[in-house]
């Protein structure tokens, strides 16, 4: 990396505005048509939830709902906030909830993370500020998803708009107001000025210009040169570089929810002829491959840990007590020599991002003779070849919309859904039960269950939780959270 040396102006103060970059394209700014961290941070600026998780106390709060109780095992009633506006300045009611959670409930409306808002049946008003949310089971974790993934939308707009509409005139209650789109490439958000009293807090910066910048060269050299104020997800090694520089840069580091995993084909979905992955004593070979502390020592560094499972250690449910990995490359090859691979074998091999993670991964794989056609695609076109059962094997990430409970995770991708590439019977029946308990107890062992069951048959290779970095200039004051959620209102000048 070359790093540019000359000064420059480091922030826009003076027009209060604060510039930052995405590394990933924002596929669509609807929220529900997204699946990436992006979108999320884009999320929690424009839109507002009903309850807001606290990201330091771990407490909830009403946001747009004041208050909340449960009618019954299967109905939630909440207590709305009055006197809010939208953005275009239609007023908040029952209304709009209804609109919206009867629109993304519907598995036809095509909401991209169906996991996030499939498990709710229905809304219905009770009275203009009090709406009741019907689930289709019981589901214990609904305050956690209406604290996340869950925004409202203006249900007039949005049934003339529609998602692609959204997308491009987004409206919502949120701190920030979206006032110019160029899809993928660059968002302007202004402060709304007629925020309410949430518990997200007053946004003090005036505006947020957002460029999409995929290489992290070039985001560096445009921070250094001062078109740039702030960039987050910095791989370690040139963090590390930009904090030797502490009377210029402000370097912190964060962890996050976010798990790198190893996806496989066990479920035999793809055109592979004849599949190594259905195999077990392949998959289990392909984890002894990986060092995966090395990983974490030499290019993740900062708070990132080795996983062993199938969700992130801190959401409820995610049982610790699985098997797990040891780096041993000979007991590899002997698990490929049982499985009739004494050879190995070759496959295509996919990532969507973290090429020096992935090529990583691919060399220990090859080491044992697991020959890898690696091929960097985009967060999109990755997520649509393993919907369709067509990547044999890939380097994923999923940070579970933030969302502490297990049931964010291993539900997301082992209850039989297209992304599910084990389509395993038996972890589906405890997921079910996992999901729907009512007892706190049984989630546990059943959650367990399912994933000491995911981690004997190696249907994953689980590898580290993330951390991210944080880098910026010495005029922006910013404390990030351990949910990886980037939060504008919580910036400020210094």
């Amino acid at each position: 990396m070359s790093l540019i040396a000359s000064g420059g102006a480091y922030a826009d103060k003076a027009a209060d505005t604060l510039r930052i970059a995405f590394t990933k394209e924002l596929e669509n700014v609807d929220s529900y048509f997204n699946s990436s961290r992006e979108g999320v941070v884009m999320q929690r600026a424009v839109w507002d939830g009903l309850i807001y998780l606290d990201p330091i106390t771990n407490e909830y709060k009403g946001n747009l709902a004041t208050s909340w109780a449960w009618v019954d095992d299967k109905t939630l009633e909440l207590k709305l906030r009055e006197g809010v506006t939208f953005h275009n300045g239609d007023a908040f009611t029952a209304d709009d909830v209804v609109a919206t959670v009867n629109f993304v409930a519907k598995e036809e409306n095509g909401a991209k993370t169906q996991r996030n808002v499939n498990w709710m049946e229905s809304a219905e008003k009770v009275d203009d500020f009090t709406v009741r949310i019907r689930t289709k089971d019981v589901f214990p974790a609904a305050i956690e998803f209406l604290a996340g993934p869950v925004s409202i939308y203006p249900a007039k707009y949005y049934a003339e708009v529609g998602p692609s509409g959204m997308g491009l005139k987004p409206v919502g209650t949120g701190p920030y107001k979206v006032v110019e789109v160029v899809p993928g490439q660059h968002f302007v958000l202004e402060r709304n000025e007629n925020y309410h009293d949430s518990p997200k807090g007053q946004p003090a910066i005036a505006k947020v210009d957002i460029r999409t910048i995929p290489d992290v060269n070039t985001q560096l050299a445009e921070l250094f040169s001062g078109t740039l104020d702030m960039i987050w997800q910095v791989p370690a090694d040139q963090a590390e570089k930009m904090a030797a520089m502490a009377d210029r840069f402000t370097v912190t580091n964060e962890s996050t929810m976010r798990v790198g995993y190893l996806d496989m084909d066990a479920a035999g979905r793809s055109k592979m002829d004849p599949n190594p992955f259905t195999d077990v004593k392949v998959r289990q070979a392909i984890n002894h491959a990986i060092d995966r502390k090395a990983l974490v020592d030499n290019l993740l560094k900062g708070k990132s840990k080795v996983v062993s499972t199938a969700c992130y250690p801190s959401q409820f449910g995610c049982v610790q007590d699985v098997t797990s990995y040891d780096y041993d490359p000979e007991k590899a090859k002997a698990l490929l020599a049982e499985a009739g691979y004494p050879d190995g074998f070759s496959t295509e091999f996919y990532a969507y991002r973290d090429r020096d993670y992935a090529e990583a991964i691919a060399s220990y794989l090859n080491a044992v003779g697991i020959k890898t056609d690696f091929r960097m695609l985009e967060y999109s076109a990755l997520r649509e070849l393993n919907m369709k059962g067509e990547a044999p094997l890939s380097f994923q990430t999923w940070g579970s919309y933030s969302i502490n409970d297990a049931s964010a995770m291993v539900s997301q991708f082992f209850k039989h859904g297209s992304l599910d590439s084990a389509q395993d019977d038996q972890v589906l029946e405890w997921l079910n039960v996992a999901d729907s308990s009512t007892d706190p107890d049984k989630r546990v062992e059943y959650y367990g269950k399912a994933l000491k069951r995911i981690a004997d048959e190696a249907f994953w290779a689980p590898m580290f939780s993330y951390n991210t970095n944080y880098v910026s200039t010495k005029e922006v004051e910013y404390t990030p959270t351990a949910d990886e959620v980037l939060r504008f209102t919580t910036m400020t000048w210094n």
